[in-house]
């Protein structure tokens, strides 16, 4: 077979890891088959240096996603490859491309949470845009040969949101790099962080970005509740003072966008900006290092797809406080402490019992998340990926 690869999204987070992750494995266990690399030129000589495969081609296609160059232009440099299958690692797929393809829908969160607040174009513009995105989205569903999704709780959304039928959907999980699975790194320290002797005493962390759905304003809100509970007395208005805040910090690592300057601003006005560590961008030995010196992970999410740094964090034995949602559940089972993701006095009560409970007392959890976290792995997501290319010529 001749299979293209949208690898538009290769440096960015997110699609990006699962796409080099996929391409990465595919080179190893995909001896037949002959591949085509769509990219952005800003990647190419990356991809190139980091394929060195005869088998696989790099082919420069200059189309941003979610353009009207990409639902015109793009199609005709696919069909130049002729090609037997496309695999488009998002949702984001031409409506006029008519050839064979397979698409990986990775959530359904914005049919739930529009995120119109960050962006900078007027508000009716927006709703247009969210509109295309919609049909779009329906559109490949239709149209695909196979839909792939990263969790059953996902494929139930898509199965109720686009009407597909279920036999169309095919579950892969993603799977953990090996830098952030094997490093030895213990040291959680970022030098330019002016915040750092934060992560040298007890902390929180939280690993994403603050989209609505990820619901940092409430983790924001428990953790001043569990700093001082009867100064906060169920307000969260109060601004804390110094003198009565404990010595636990909560580190928030994420690149800075709209929404993190904007829970910037709640956090100043409650006075925890000494608390709350805004760590921005980290490297895999960085996030390896935080994993292991947090007292847990916190995951407030009210949806999630998937939810990987809940599968990073028990790789590295630290204890998951989860929000009690299907994906979640689906990907930590019995490993992660479960709270009401609406509730912030749930939240801040579980924060409690992680932070004065000795580490021991959760040690079944934390052993049972290192064992969980060895099912996923990017080489199993890869081959059932493979067979899913198979089946789908077949059709």
């Amino acid at each position: 077979m001749r299979i293209g690869i949208d690898a538009r999204l290769w440096s960015e987070s997110g699609v990006g890891r699962y796409t080099r992750n996929l391409v990465g494995e595919l080179q190893k266990i995909d001896k037949t088959n002959e591949y085509v690399l769509f990219v952005l030129s800003k990647d190419s000589e990356e991809i190139r240096f980091k394929i060195q495969d005869s088998r696989f081609k790099i082919q420069k296609a200059n189309i941003r996603w979610h353009t009207i160059e990409e639902q015109l232009r793009f199609p005709s440099i696919l069909n130049k490859e002729k090609l037997d299958l496309v695999h488009f690692p998002y949702f984001s797929v031409p409506v006029f491309y008519t050839k064979p393809f397979v698409v990986t829908i990775h959530d359904l969160i914005l049919h739930h949470f529009p995120t119109g607040q960050a962006s900078t174009l007027p508000f009716p513009l927006y709703k247009l845009k969210l509109l295309g995105y919609k049909f779009v989205i329906a559109q490949a569903a239709a149209r695909a040969q196979k839909i792939i999704t990263v969790s059953f709780a996902t494929k139930q959304e898509i199965i109720k949101k686009l009407h597909v039928d279920q036999s169309k959907i095919v579950v892969t999980y993603e799977g953990i790099d090996d830098k952030i699975k094997n490093s030895k790194s213990q040291t959680p320290n970022k030098s330019q962080n002016t915040q750092h002797k934060i992560l040298n005493t007890k902390f929180f962390l939280y690993v994403g970005n603050a989209y609505p759905h990820k619901n940092l304003e409430r983790l924001v809100e428990a953790f001043a509740l569990f700093c001082y509970p009867e100064f906060i007395s169920g307000s969260h208005r109060n601004k804390i003072p110094k003198q009565v805040r404990n010595d636990t910090g909560l580190v928030l690592v994420g690149k800075e966008d709209y929404f993190y300057k904007r829970l910037k601003e709640k956090i100043q006005k409650m006075g925890l900006e000494e608390s709350i560590v805004f760590y921005g961008n980290a490297t895999d030995e960085e996030l390896v290092g935080l994993y292991k010196n947090a007292l847990a992970l916190v995951m407030p999410s009210v949806m999630e797809g998937f939810g990987l740094p809940v599968l990073e964090a028990m790789a590295n034995t630290c204890l998951v406080l989860a929000a009690d949602i299907p994906a979640l559940r689906e990907i930590c089972a019995d490993a992660a402490i479960y709270f009401d993701p609406f509730a912030v006095t749930d939240i801040a009560k579980k924060m409690r019992e992680v932070c004065f409970n000795d580490v021991n007392y959760f040690s079944k959890n934390i052993n049972t998340g290192v064992e969980r976290a060895k099912m996923f792995s990017w080489e199993k997501m890869a081959k059932e990926t493979l067979a899913i290319y198979e089946s789908s010529i077949s059709v």
